[in-house]
């Protein structure tokens, strides 16, 4: 088997799950899914807080912001000038930010964006309540504007994504995130509100709740009303939500499951499942970094590669800085991209949120993004 193949020989499985895809979503992972959304796959700092800053600068009426990550650099910075110039102009602006995330943020940063209008809630600071406050933790990267556009992917505003970290140039890390307008948007927006909440302790109780009420739209049609059908995946503590997402991936592919994780350490329900598909003769690859800001992962990571290896799934290392991405393609038409990595932390305790996009064009797209990726890195042949 070649190393890269030609996305000529990519093209997206004939089949199609119509509206099992929505219906198929909400049943495993209580995801809302509308169709209609104009999406486009982003690459990297440059691009992705471009958008995002775009996307403020534009709104009108609301900006929410939620991010794992938010720094007081040069990177945080501009978003709190964007921040406090849309508050200026009359839009309400709200924020959250995750207290260990943002540990290392001066306190002047968060006064500043206050007294600039900006609302700001920092979730789980470290007292006397459960785990202290060490978890669960908010994951989770999203910006959306007027409940129009919503952008969510992988990446957190600092300086590691932009290539300057304390004034030296480095190569930015790998990232990916998706910018999506249109009904979706309204999902996002949801899913914001609830973490508002919560970071504000006015839902004490909301990782042991369960869901009450219908779905919605779990029977949208792919191309319905035009564009793209995208669901939204919350991850909550102990729901496992995503894992669960995954098997409905290894369960539905005929060709491909490509995955991009950052801190790659699956459940044996997870190495099962993607080593069955590689067994039933789907091409199943997982691309990691080879350097990580965190050096003790990668003793965790390397430790499932032989179970993996040995089934015919394909491992492949970034040569670059740091892969951070969050990502997942099946048969060149489905799409995860988000926060959640798989290992336990992100599957089963901390709050995540992943789109999951059905869409031939999107699917062409990360395809051609994943072989890009391949070609600067390094296929690992045994363990």
């Amino acid at each position: 088997m070649s190393a890269i193949q030609p996305t000529a020989t990519l093209a997206p499985a004939s089949s199609t799950i119509g509206p099992q895809f929505a219906r198929g979503l909400w049943r495993i992972a209580a995801a809302d899914a509308s169709s209609g959304n104009a999406v486009v796959l982003m690459r990297d700092g440059t691009q992705i807080f471009g958008a995002m800053l775009d996307a403020i600068e534009q709104a009108r009426e609301t900006v929410v912001l939620e991010s794992y990550i938010v720094n007081s650099d040069s990177v945080g910075e501009r978003f709190a000038t964007a921040l406090i110039a849309a508050a200026a102009r009359g839009v309400k602006v709200r924020l959250i930010a995750d207290w260990v995330g943002s540990w290392t943020t001066k306190r002047a940063y968060w006064r500043k964006l206050r007294d600039g209008g900006v609302e700001v809630r920092i979730f789980n600071p470290p007292g006397f309540h459960a785990w202290l406050g060490l978890v669960p933790r908010d994951h989770r990267k999203l910006v959306v504007t007027d409940q129009r556009v919503a952008i969510t992917g992988g990446i957190g505003l600092s300086e590691e994504w932009s290539g300057i970290v304390k004034r030296k140039r480095h190569a930015p890390w790998r990232d990916t995130a998706v910018r999506i307008e249109g009904p979706a948007a309204i999902d996002f927006a949801r899913a914001f509100e609830d973490m508002w909440k919560r970071a504000n302790r006015e839902e004490r109780r909301a990782a042991r709740r369960h869901v009450h009420r219908r779905a919605r739209n779990s029977g949208v049609l792919p191309g319905e009303n035009g564009g793209a059908v995208v669901g939204v995946i919350e991850g909550e503590p102990w729901r496992l939500r995503v894992a669960r997402a995954l098997q409905i991936q290894a369960v539905s592919a005929e060709r491909t499951i490509w995955i991009a994780s950052a801190y790659f350490y699956p459940s044996s329900a997870e190495i099962e499942a993607l080593c069955g598909a590689a067994l039933d003769n789907v091409d199943v690859r997982i691309l990691v970094p080879s350097r990580y800001d965190h050096p003790w992962v990668r003793r965790f990571t390397r430790s499932v590669y032989r179970q993996l290896l040995r089934n015919g799934v394909r491992i492949w290392e970034w040569n670059g800085i740091m892969m951070h991405a969050k990502t997942s393609v099946m048969d060149c038409r489905w799409v995860r991209v988000g926060s959640t990595d798989f290992n336990p932390l992100g599957v089963a305790i901390n709050y995540e949120l992943d789109a999951v996009i059905e869409s031939k064009e999107l699917g062409q797209a990360a395809v051609e993004m994943y072989l890009r990726d391949l070609e600067e890195s390094t296929e690992i042949r045994d363990a």
